[in-house]
């Protein structure tokens, strides 16, 4: 293996994923850790899953190129800190000095779902605008125009979860009542289904195959809902792509079909919308795509 490799990484709530990238952008080494949360816990997971990358090349830290980050939160790229990213503990750290002090290596920090939609343009091979949309714990966007990514004057491009669209008028912790997060994301699930636990997605179809009817109305809110965020990022950018990402995608094609099915009956009594061929847009990420690890990568290149 020759060449100059970089890194990307892609620190969630619950695991942190990271590659080693070669210059033509292929991936040559993969790593998967716990995330540790709290700043020293972040700091120490990044740490790992650089030095385990190091082993698995035959590599010493110092001679890869560089290192990507994605990770959620309000990111300021330029100064290379992260703030409220609550999931993972952290209010506020200078996460690329910091990094950069152990490491001696360059870092820079991305929004996770940018990279996320960065990633999956480059490993789709989509080309033009792509709108990723994220159906996890949360819900958010990333656009990518023509290989680049839009993050806009405050880093908050994309925040369509927190647009107060929904008829139902749930509250949203951000302190407004019907976002888009409030039916389409898996904390939404919790709130419509709480008799799926922690982690209701994961037993969500079974029950609704059982005849649960909370579970089967939770279901059909998600499906809107997602729908609902198809068509927003539609008329708002006319993507020639929207990927769906996120946990909420490995529902598989039951929800990915609902999600067709809303599409093309909005269509159907709309001739504004049936021009648009909303669901032929959509595609879904594999289920064991390193997007947004491989776009931090791409995103610290540039």
């Amino acid at each position: 293996m020759s060449g100059a490799l970089r890194i990307g990484m892609d620190i969630g709530g619950s695991k942190t994923e990271a590659v080693a990238l070669d210059e033509a952008g292929r991936v040559v080494a993969t790593t998967r850790l716990h995330t540790t949360g709290g700043a020293a816990g972040v700091l120490d997971t990044a740490s790992s899953a650089i030095a385990a990358l190091a082993r698995e090349t035959g590599r010493a830290t110092h001679e890869f190129a560089a290192v990507g980050i994605g990770i959620p939160g309000q990111i300021d790229r330029a100064a290379g800190v992260v703030k409220h990213a609550y999931n993972i503990g952290i209010d506020h750290l200078p996460l690329a000095a910091r990094l950069a002090e152990r490491t001696g290596l360059d870092i820079s920090l991305d929004n996770d779902v940018t990279a996320a939609a960065i990633g999956a343009a480059h490993l789709m091979e989509l080309r033009g605008t792509l709108a990723y949309l994220n159906l996890g714990t949360g819900l958010s966007a990333g656009l990518v125009v023509d290989g680049s990514p839009l993050r806009g004057a405050h880093g908050v491009t994309g925040e369509i979860g927190h647009l107060p669209v929904d008829p139902l008028g749930r509250p949203c912790p951000c302190g407004q009542r019907g976002c888009l997060e409030t039916v389409a994301s898996g904390s939404a699930l919790r709130t419509f289904w709480p008799a799926g636990g922690d982690h209701p997605g994961r037993v969500l179809l079974s029950a609704v195959d059982a005849g649960d009817p909370d579970a089967a109305a939770a279901f059909g809110h998600l499906v809107r809902g997602a729908a609902s965020c198809v068509r927003l990022l539609v008329l708002a950018m006319d993507p020639h792509t929207v990927v769906i990402g996120g946990g909420l995608r490995l529902l598989g094609p039951r929800l990915i079909d609902g999600i067709r099915a809303t599409l093309d009956t909005w269509a159907a009594d709309s001739p504004f919308l049936s021009e648009l061929e909303l669901s032929g847009r959509v595609q879904v990420l594999a289920a064991d795509s390193p997007a947004a690890a491989v776009g931090a990568a791409l995103a610290g290149a540039d």
